[in-house]
């Protein structure tokens, strides 16, 4: 590691470590009940990598691929299980969130894919509250 690599990014919150792997896995895997376990194995080894050896630039590449996932996941009409979707969406949107507090431009580089994860989270709320009452949710703005 070089003395120029900062680690700021590093401190943010554990919530993307622990809660991305197992998500990603379902978003990236077929429609199933649940994804296979050696997927999930694969995320989080490539989180670790991320975060041992990786920098930021990386973290946020990796965390566009996931509100990529997110977005189509919100954008499909066939009726999937919304829940690894929202889990992933909440994530990284709250991390992005949280880049204002820090040095650089994070904040500024991520300001589309938070607009992107906002909106597909309207969806997939909507989504998520018809699967569980059978109606959409009259509150709902989507």
């Amino acid at each position: 590691m070089s003395a120029r690599r900062s680690l700021v990014w590093l401190g943010l919150t554990p919530e993307p470590e622990q809660e991305l792997p197992a998500a990603v896995a379902a978003l990236r895997s077929p429609a199933e009940d649940r994804p296979p376990a050696a997927l999930v194995v694969a995320e989080r080894h490539r989180v670790e990598r991320l975060v041992l050896r990786g920098t930021q630039r990386d973290w946020l590449r990796y965390l566009r691929e996931v509100t990529d996932l997110v977005v189509e996941a919100a954008a499909e009409t066939a009726p999937a299980d919304p829940r690894p979707a929202l889990v992933a969406g909440e994530v990284v949107l709250d991390h992005h969130r949280m880049l204002i507090g820090l040095p650089g431009s994070g904040y500024v580089r991520t300001a589309t894919q938070r607009r992107d994860l906002e909106r597909a989270l309207v969806r997939l709320r909507a989504r998520d509250y018809t699967s569980l009452f059978g109606h959409p949710d009259p509150r709902s703005t989507a």
